[in-house]
C-alpha cells in the first residue's frame, strides 16, 4: 500500500512540477524593469525568453518577439535549451509513468517491468527538474551581472538612463518548478524498489529431507563410547568357570589352558 501512496504522490507532485516548468517557459516576466531611482515611471519594462514587452500607465501593453537567434547572447540561447529539454524529459516521463502505475492494469505487464518503467519516468524528472533549475539560475546569473555593471555606469557620471532589470516572477515559478520534478522523480525511483519482485534469498540452502545434498536417516547407528566389551570367540571350559584351589582362593586359567 505504501508503494502505491508513493509512486502516486510522486506522479502528482512530477505532474505538477512539469506544469510549473511549462508556465515558466511560457511567461513573458523572467525579468522586470528596476524602478529604483528611474525618473521615468510612465513606461514598464519587462522580458521574456521569447519577447520583450512594454507596459503603459494607462494599461495598454505592447509585446514584440524576438525575430532573430543568432543575434541573441548565447547564454539566453543556452537558458532556451535548457527549457526546451526539460519540458520534452518531463512530459515523456509522464507518459511513462502512467503506464507505469501500479493501480493500472494493461495486459499481462508484470511488476518487473512497471518496476523498471517507474525507474525510468523517475529519472527522467530528475533530469528534467535539474534542467529547469539550472536555466533559471544562469538567467539569473545573468540578471545580477548586468545589475552590477549597469548601476556601476550610473555611479561613474554617465549622462544616459540606463534600464536595469531585476528577478521576474518567472524565475521563481521556474526555482519551484524544478524543484517539484526534482522531488518527484526522488519519489519515483523510491517506489520503484518496492515494486520489484521478491524472489527467494535462500536459494542456496535445501530445506527439504528428501533432497540430494542433505538427508536424514532414522536407522540405527552406533557410536563407540570406548566402554563396551570385544566380543570374541572364547574357546575351552576353563575360561568360562575359574577353578577354586583347595585353600579356597580363585585360580585363574593360565595362557596354557586355552586352546
Amino acid at each position: 500500500m505504501s508503494v502505491t501512496i508513493c509512486q502516486s504522490m510522486g506522479f502528482v507532485v512530477s505532474a505538477l512540477g512539469l506544469g510549473g516548468i511549462i508556465a515558466s517557459t511560457c511567461m513573458d516576466q523572467w525579468s522586470t524593469q528596476d524602478l529604483y531611482n528611474n525618473p521615468v515611471t510612465a513606461v514598464f519594462n519587462y522580458q521574456g525568453l521569447w519577447r520583450t514587452c512594454v507596459r503603459e500607465s494607462s494599461g495598454f501593453t505592447e509585446c514584440r518577439g524576438y525575430f532573430t537567434i543568432l543575434g541573441l547572447p548565447a547564454m539566453f540561447q543556452a537558458v532556451r535549451a535548457l527549457m526546451i529539454v526539460g519540458i520534452v524529459l518531463g512530459i515523456l516521463g509522464l507518459l511513462v509513468c502512467i503506464f507505469a502505475m501500479k493501480c493500472i492494469r494493461i495486459g499481462n505487464m508484470e511488476d518487473s517491468a512497471k518496476a523498471n518503467m517507474t525507474l525510468t519516468s523517475g529519472i527522467m524528472f530528475i533530469i528534467a527538474g535539474l534542467c529547469a533549475i539550472t536555466g533559471v539560475s544562469v538567467f539569473a546569473n545573468m540578471l545580477v551581472t548586468n545589475f552590477w555593471m549597469s548601476t556601476a555606469n550610473m555611479y561613474q557620471g554617465m549622462q544616459n538612463v540606463q534600464n536595469r532589470y531585476t528577478f521576474g516572477s518567472a524565475l521563481f515559478v521556474g526555482w519551484v518548478a524544478g524543484g517539484l520534478a526534482l522531488v518527484g522523480g526522488i519519489m519515483m525511483c523510491l517506489a520503484c524498489r518496492g515494486l520489484m519482485p521478491e524472489e527467494s534469498r535462500y536459494k542456496a540452502v535445501s530445506y527439504n529431507a528428501s533432497g540430494r545434498n542433505i538427508s536424514y536417516r532414522t536407522g540405527p547407528y552406533k557410536v563407540g563410547s570406548g566402554y563396551e566389551p570385544e566380543t570374541k570367540t572364547r574357546k575351552g571350559a576353563g575360561y568360562e568357570e575359574a577353578a577354586r584351589s583347595e585353600d579356597g582362593r580363585r585360580s585363574y586359567p593360565s595362557k596354557y589352558d586355552y586352546v
